[in-house]
């Protein structure tokens, strides 16, 4: 078993060889002048079962571009099988056709990554679970649920707990976390105009005096969960905080998460944090690094991971 990591998420990825105490395979992976990809392994990895961690966000071609090109170089050096650790999948979002003469464009990553050698995927909370379909090699989707929960304990009083969606498509996603809270359930309905911009609706469920936790896979521009926060607020509840796997956080999304009503918002390690977001007086990052690397250890010597959900 072997670990090559790419450079969107080192932190990460040294974090997982500390969890699992096997160090990094020698690689090197840098650009051209012109910004051109190159890769070489620079260790013996013939026969060996190699994990390759990258996840592919911001500046998400170049991230994806230095995933394919290390795959190649993986296949090409006689790997025995290559596994694609990728914690946050870019594309994700693009699951569907939303309009007429659009792309289905995560179907079209999953072809790219599969061509480029990759013999199985491991990943954290697809965006859309039917993206696995896309693949036409084994697929793990990864839940930081287990995370999430532990924390939630240590924080809140399960009484006054209150998970909230923040959309009717995360209902799943929530109601498993309150199942294992054993807590209630709230849904907000809202109609987006336009990418980007969301407005609130209505809220299903009484949540007075309750203290609400909304819960979101990616977290980008943040308008959605501060227009949820506020909404919340306004309903009555006593405080709102907010749990998400992926914080994309683009734009001025930082300082839209510092100005809302929001107590805190948790996301994980699953994006190298930024400045901004290391700086934030209310956006703190759980790992899941011991997640990945318990998952990558069970693929190696074939044993489930499923039971990790248990």
């Amino acid at each position: 078993m072997k670990i090559v990591a790419c450079n969107s998420n080192r932190p990460l990825a040294d974090a997982i060889s500390a969890y699992l105490k096997l160090p990094m395979a020698k690689a090197l992976i840098r650009r051209f002048s012109d910004m051109e990809v190159f890769v070489e392994i620079q260790e013996n990895v013939r026969g060996e079962d190699v994990f390759v961690i990258q996840s592919t966000s911001y500046p998400t071609n170049d991230n994806l571009m230095e995933l394919l090109v290390t795959l190649d170089a993986l296949r090409r050096a006689s790997a025995r099988r290559v596994t694609a650790v990728i914690p946050y999948f870019g594309y994700a979002r693009q699951d569907r056709k939303s309009a007429p003469r659009t792309p289905i464009s995560a179907k079209l990553v999953a072809n790219l990554i599969t061509t480029a050698g990759a013999d199985r995927v491991l990943t954290v909370d697809l965006h859309a679970g039917q993206i696995q379909g896309f693949f036409d090699i084994p697929t793990d989707n990864l839940f930081a649920a287990p995370v999430f929960v532990d924390d939630m304990r240590e924080r809140f009083n399960s009484e006054d707990a209150m998970i909230v969606s923040p959309d009717v498509g995360g209902v799943v996603r929530a109601r498993n976390i309150a199942s294992r809270l054993n807590t209630d359930l709230a849904i907000i309905d809202k109609r987006r105009e336009r990418a980007g911009v969301s407005e609130v609706m209505h809220i299903i469920g009484d949540v007075r005096d309750r203290t609400c936790i909304l819960i979101d896979d990616i977290v980008d521009s943040a308008g959605t969960l501060c227009n949820a926060a506020r909404a919340l607020v306004d309903a009555g509840a006593t405080s709102v905080c907010a749990y998400t796997t992926h914080g994309v956080l683009s734009g001025g999304a930082v300082a839209r998460v510092s100005a809302s009503p929001m107590t805190m918002l948790i996301i994980t390690d699953s994006i190298a944090a930024t400045e901004a977001v290391r700086v934030s007086n209310n956006i703190e990052q759980l790992t899941v690094a011991p997640l990945i690397a318990e998952a990558m250890r069970r693929i190696s010597e074939e044993s489930s991971v499923s039971t990790l959900f248990d």
